[in-house]
């Protein structure tokens, strides 16, 4: 009886262990199911994310396509900007060389009849200069005078100047000494007497002075 009672205690002990074990690879399996879902999970999170980024990189290539495109415009506007910046700095510089040429063939010209002009005034002054004191009141040699003084007028409109010369340093640029004399009431290198009288036509000398020079 108790041997019968030690067989049913043992195949209790037996069945517990069982069922202990099975309890146990129960748990391990549900486990590792769990580990598993949990790596699938995580890999299709990173996959969900990888595409994501790849997503996220595509859009911004074709972002730099489209704006590779804008930039590439905007270069040509930009070329095409400068270009025409320089053409039209290129045209006033033209313009301005063009404009000062054409002055400088006026100027050039002007200077020209003057020069043909100034044996006319000199003859003017040589005949005034031989009229008698009694006949410079008649009336021939007063028009004459009155048409020579009108005409220095119209060339010192025109830009044409008498160049100072009696009393005045000799300049070499004005004057052109052909005498020298000796007189103490003047100081050294003064313009005593003027031979020719000299003129500039604005800025440049059409005729140097012909004078005679103190000391």
């Amino acid at each position: 009886m108790q041997e019968a009672n030690k067989e049913e205690i043992l195949e209790e002990v037996l069945e517990d262990l069982e069922n202990t074990q099975t309890e146990k690879q129960d748990e391990q399996t549900e486990s590792c199911e769990t580990t598993e879902q949990a790596a699938e999970t995580e890999q299709t999170a990173e996959e969900t994310d990888t595409t994501e980024k790849e997503k996220e990189a595509s859009d911004d290539n074709k972002k730099g396509f489209f704006k590779k495109k804008k930039d590439k415009k905007d270069e040509q506007i930009e070329d095409l900007t400068d270009r025409l910046r320089r053409q039209m700095a290129e045209f006033e510089n033209f313009r301005k060389r063009t404009e000062k040429e054409k002055s400088q063939m006026f100027d050039m010209g002007a200077k020209t009849i003057v020069e043909k002009v100034l044996p006319v005034i000199d003859n003017f002054e040589r005949g005034l200069a031989a009229v008698p004191e009694d006949k410079k009141e008649d009336a021939f040699v007063v028009g004459m005078d009155k048409i020579y003084k009108q005409f220095l007028t119209t060339l010192e409109e025109a830009g044409v100047k008498p160049i100072e010369a009696v009393g005045q340093e000799f300049d070499p640029n004005f004057h052109n000494a052909v005498m020298h004399v000796e007189d103490e009431e003047l100081g050294e290198n003064i313009v005593a007497e003027e031979l020719q009288k000299g003129y500039m036509y604005r800025d440049a000398v059409v005729r140097h002075s012909m004078v005679k020079v103190a000391n």
